[in-house]
């Protein structure tokens, strides 16, 4: 079983194009995960539509405090064998679920990643490539050093998500701290195919800026610590 979690926070002019992308690859035994975070606009009408009519869309309640609890909240409420993480914006491209499922098969991975063309708000390709423009590759001391984990454009198994969760309070952003875990516990896969249109629109909860050196130096050293944490923790079990 398939879980895709997905947080949403005023994503109406997106969300039906992202919500049809995904639902054509997933089956009626799968299950989509909402977490919505307070949407004011039409967001949570269109969900209850899509509710209406596809029973293994399941809307929860956000907790109104940032993206990373509102995907905690989703990961939180589900029971798929393997979850994928969804924005609300972007698009799935067609293959994207068999080719990832093809890869924890065969290779036996508990993280997968796939590359994505970068587009803006109209679908425009505005970048080729994330991983080329990112520097993506795997290695726990090399995404320490520079993040190169993005998302939308992860999955993983339920093992990793049990190891992940309850998310560390001040971690900068869930996918860095869910590939990091990935490293470590079962090994993580980087493929090439692009099964993402990436879009960058200008309201994007995520940026690319960088912060301050301070802020970048904090959030690595409080990384490693909470790592170190969880893996003295589970070391007890």
């Amino acid at each position: 079983m398939i879980s895709v979690c997905m947080a949403t926070y005023n994503g109406e002019k997106y969300i039906k194009e992202q919500l049809d992308s995904i639902l054509k690859q997933i089956g009626e035994n799968d299950e989509i995960i909402i977490s919505d975070d307070g949407s004011t606009d039409l967001t949570n009408s269109i969900l209850k539509q899509y509710a209406s009519k596809y029973s293994n869309i399941k809307i929860e309640k956000g907790p109104g405090q940032g993206v990373i609890k509102n995907f905690e909240n989703a990961l939180m409420h589900s029971e798929g064998d393997y979850i994928f993480l969804s924005d609300q914006d972007d698009i799935w491209v067609d293959g994207k679920v068999k080719k990832i499922m093809e890869q924890f098969n065969k290779k036996k991975a508990s993280v997968v990643l796939h590359d994505a063309v970068i587009v803006d708000g109209n679908g425009t390709e505005i970048g080729e490539s994330f991983f080329k423009h990112r520097g993506s590759k795997p290695g726990f001391i090399k995404n320490i050093v520079k993040n190169s984990y993005l998302g939308c454009c992860m999955a993983f198994d339920r093992n990793i998500l049990n190891i992940a969760l309850p998310f560390p309070e001040k971690i900068e952003m869930h996918d860095w701290w869910i590939g990091l875990l990935g490293e470590l516990y079962g090994g993580i896969i980087f493929i090439d195919d692009k099964f993402l249109k990436y879009r960058r629109h200008g309201n994007n909860v995520s940026s690319f800026h960088h912060h301050p050196l301070s802020k970048m130096i904090f959030n690595r050293v409080y990384l490693v610590l909470q790592i170190t944490k969880r893996m003295r923790r589970r070391s007890k079990k």
